[in-house]
């Protein structure tokens, strides 16, 4: 985090900013602060206007071809062995003379760590955005708001405004017995801040590891928390990419007996911690009946 010092440097200036987090891109944006962003990573595909913009990473593993199994095995092995996933041109960094760069401590796997561009990065404000929940999620864009010299107010109205609506939307439905999985193979049920959002939603996950990283479990674990609802949302991944992905775990998925099985798309949505997850939200309470 980075420290109100730091941000006094620049009170009086446009801010620069390169974003190695694919939410914090969002972020900026719905902040009406695109302007201000001058790199993103490979990863940053919405809105559609941060794809004119530089790109400073790329994967270091090539895992595009490669099913859930393959990627969770490749993943496993670059960590056992201190490899990182990805490759991030910290020299174009400087080049861009940036007065901010927005990076992670939750997930190494997800998107660039914080850890791994600070040394290459010495002297370059770094804010480290680590969001455990829907509320934390809230303030960081408050904080990154902030860090910019900009009004999070209106956005940040809009976003609980819609939260509450939908909240209230969900609490006229009979609560339902769900999982949600945010991998197949194998699966790894919800963690960190969709518990939130699953709750808000009327969905009660017995699996759900709220406010803690997701771990891997089996199919067995699955089943036995006897389900109603199974909503299906591997991370990284599109909706056509998860169908496909659904369709090699077709049987383990049949097996849990849930009454309805629901895919959508993780990588919009559910796995970026940013004004989107209230997009999340509406779209659990929409599939949920």
């Amino acid at each position: 985090m980075m420290a109100r010092s730091d941000r006094a440097l620049w009170s009086a200036k446009r801010v620069r900013v390169v974003s190695l987090l694919p939410s914090a891109t969002e972020e900026l944006f719905a902040l009406g602060a695109g302007d201000l962003v001058v790199a993103v990573t490979h990863e940053c595909d919405y809105p559609p206007e941060a794809a004119a913009l530089p790109v400073i990473t790329r994967s270091a593993l090539g895992l595009h071809d490669q099913d859930s199994a393959g990627i969770e095995e490749a993943v496993a092995s670059a960590a056992a062995e201190g490899r990182s996933l990805y490759e991030v041109d910290t020299a174009a960094i400087r080049d861009l003379n940036p007065d901010l760069v927005v990076a992670q401590d939750v997930c190494r796997v997800c998107a660039v760590s914080a850890d791994q561009v600070a040394l290459d990065l010495a002297g370059i404000s770094v804010i480290r955005q680590h969001p455990h929940s829907l509320e934390d999620v809230l303030r960081e864009i408050e904080e990154l708001a902030e860090a910019c010299n900009l009004n999070a107010a209106p956005l940040m109205t809009r976003l609980r405004s819609r939260i509450e609506t939908a909240s209230q939307a969900a609490g006229r439905l009979p609560r339902v017995r769900g999982v949600f999985l945010e991998w197949l193979d194998p699966p790894y049920p919800a963690g960190h801040w969709t518990p939130d959002l699953l709750d808000l939603a009327g969905i009660d996950d017995p699996l759900a590891r709220r406010g803690r990283p997701s771990a891997p479990i089996t199919w067995k674990d699955v089943s036995a928390a006897h389900p109603d609802l199974l909503v299906l949302a591997p991370c990284g991944f599109d909706r056509d990419r998860a169908l496909v992905e659904a369709g090699l775990a077709q049987a383990s998925i049949d097996a849990v007996h849930a009454d309805r099985v629901v895919v959508l798309d993780g990588s919009a949505y559910f796995n970026r911690p940013g004004p989107r997850l209230v997009d999340s939200l509406e779209l659990l309470i929409a599939n949920r009946q």
